[in-house]
């Protein structure tokens, strides 16, 4: 059986492909394949990590009771209002 060949010849003008190479650059000759290989598994791991995560919180968030009453949006006093107005020099309408 041939082996397949894979071939990596990145844009250096795209910033990603550059910050890359120069990380594949640092790996010692003939670890190379094997820390492509390592880093392709760790992505693939984190990947299936997110989506059970995004599964389960999913599932967590299904059974939390939905508060359907709208919260009432507290005011402000008048009585407030006039004492922070009074602080800032103006004059707050009473009404």
């Amino acid at each position: 059986m041939n082996r397949p060949i894979f071939m990596f010849r990145p844009n250096l003008r795209n910033e990603d492909r550059r910050r890359a190479w120069a990380i594949l650059q640092a790996v010692p000759e003939g670890q190379k394949s094997t820390f492509l290989v390592q880093a392709i598994l760790e992505s693939e791991r984190t990947n299936v990590l997110e989506i059970t995560l995004r599964r389960v919180l999913r599932e967590e968030l299904k059974a939390v009771p939905s508060r359907l009453a709208v919260q009432q949006e507290e005011t402000i006093p008048e009585q407030m209002m006039g004492f922070l107005g009074s602080l800032m020099g103006e004059e707050y309408p009473q009404t």
